[in-house]
């Protein structure tokens, strides 16, 4: 499936929606940082039943070594559509690519008063 989202986003097949133009600005994220992720990334979570339509996370570093998340569509659309976009917090994250659990949290939110 990777194979078929980084086909897309090559030949511009792809549209933002309104909440990831937003976060896009708020976090400084441009357009070639998006190709660049989704370029050479991986998917690390998998969403075929969510609510708005299937969709996947993908992971990868900018050329710049920057961790980016980058919520998509499925390509089975005309267009890839950006759902959301983000640097993900490591407090949150096990290596930018396993979600940690609450306990891991708290015992991370001790750690650091």
């Amino acid at each position: 499936m990777i194979e078929e989202i980084c086909k897309k986003i090559a030949q511009n097949q792809f549209e933002y929606s309104q909440h990831a133009v937003d976060q896009s600005i708020i976090r400084h994220i441009s357009v070639s940082e998006l190709r660049e992720a989704i370029a050479h990334g991986e998917i690390i979570e998998d969403y075929p039943e969510d609510k708005y339509g299937p969709s996947c996370l993908i992971l990868e570093f900018t050329f710049e070594q920057r961790p980016l998340h980058i919520q998509c569509s499925y390509p089975s659309r005309p267009l890839v559509k950006i759902i959301t976009l983000y640097e993900p917090d490591v407090k949150l994250w096990i290596d930018f690519k396993i979600r940690r659990t609450k306990h891991e949290n708290s015992y991370l939110e001790r750690d650091d008063g």
